[in-house]
């Protein structure tokens, strides 16, 4: 990642890449016991080599095999006899590196399961929220944890479980979910925020201090970012920005001069800006871009410009 990047001309084929399956090609089916009932699914993630679906549930982990759609499945208990990880599993990331992977749950805690049979290796615990999110470094060794309601990024060294390594400081005030993301190489960190701002931290020399700053910072936005996703071998940055927002009361003023068809409640003053934008993040200008797109930005601030709306 070029932190001096400078934008670039975006050109979009005539026929997308990405097209809506006509068919569908598998079903898995969760069904509770004892009410034979079909549950939803909180969180999701493929094996390393694509053999299996984990889904993660209340105090449960269930394993599809790709090569078999249907009910089979195998149910692994992260809870069981008052010991364990309780609460709801929201999300769950592989080690590349290791046989083992990850599981965030609801109820602000880490476990740490091998591979092949689910048996717990380690439940770890730090947030002040219920874990959203979670990214392992390239390396294996190390991995990154957010939680919603927690301004903390917490940096967990595989090698020394017991505590965190290191943390991140952003804004995170609501529920909703914020994701985080390594560039290809490990070397970079991207965040979101409540704020909006997206920040960016350089984990290579993260070690030497406890709370590093980040080294570049911009808000592309006044709405809240929620999703960040760094291209793996493209120089280009995915946000997607939104929340949940509701009507305030409006001010009636002199109750004696109220205009009786005033609505109770108004959006008047909400401002939400839902966008899905592309940013520019590495490599030197490009002289066929025009004055007009060059001076094109995002909303607010930057810090080192290190970024350009495509």
């Amino acid at each position: 990642m070029d932190l001096h990047a400078q934008p670039q001309r975006s050109s979009w084929p005539s026929s997308p890449s990405l097209r809506i399956a006509e068919a569908l090609q598998s079903l898995f089916s969760a069904i509770s016991c004892p009410q034979d009932e079909l549950t939803a699914a909180h969180s999701l993630c493929f094996s390393p080599d694509g053999t299996q679906l984990f889904c993660g549930f209340n105090r449960t982990v269930r394993v599809f095999s790709t090569s078999r759609p249907g009910r089979d499945c195998e149910v692994r208990a992260t809870f069981a006899k008052k010991q364990g990880q309780s609460g709801i599993i929201s999300c769950i990331a592989f080690s590349p590196a290791q046989p083992l992977y990850a599981c965030g749950s609801y109820g602000r805690s880490l476990g740490l399961y091998a591979w092949d049979d689910g048996s717990s290796l380690a439940l770890l615990g730090g947030h002040q929220g219920g874990i959203t999110h979670l990214c392992f470094h390239p390396d294996g060794n190390r991995f990154f944890s957010g939680a919603r309601k927690d301004a903390e990024l917490l940096c967990w060294d595989l090698r020394q479980p017991g505590h965190p390594l290191w943390s991140l400081s952003r804004e995170v005030t609501t529920n909703q979910r914020i994701y985080f993301d390594l560039d290809p190489t490990g070397q970079f960190l991207v965040s979101g925020s409540t704020s909006g701002a997206i920040s960016v931290w350089d984990t290579s020399g993260a070690a030497d201090d406890g709370k590093p700053e980040p080294v570049l910072s911009f808000l592309p936005q006044k709405d809240c970012t929620n999703g960040v996703s760094l291209h793996p071998s493209l120089p280009l940055l995915a946000t997607a920005s939104g929340q949940r927002v509701f009507p305030e009361p409006t001010d009636s003023g002199d109750e004696r001069e109220q205009e009786p068809d005033l609505p109770l409640l108004s959006m008047r003053n909400v401002h939400l800006e839902c966008r899905l934008q592309l940013w520019w993040c590495g490599g030197g200008p490009d002289s066929s871009i025009t004055d007009d797109h060059q001076n094109e930005k995002g909303q607010g601030g930057t810090e080192g410009r290190g970024a350009e709306l495509i």
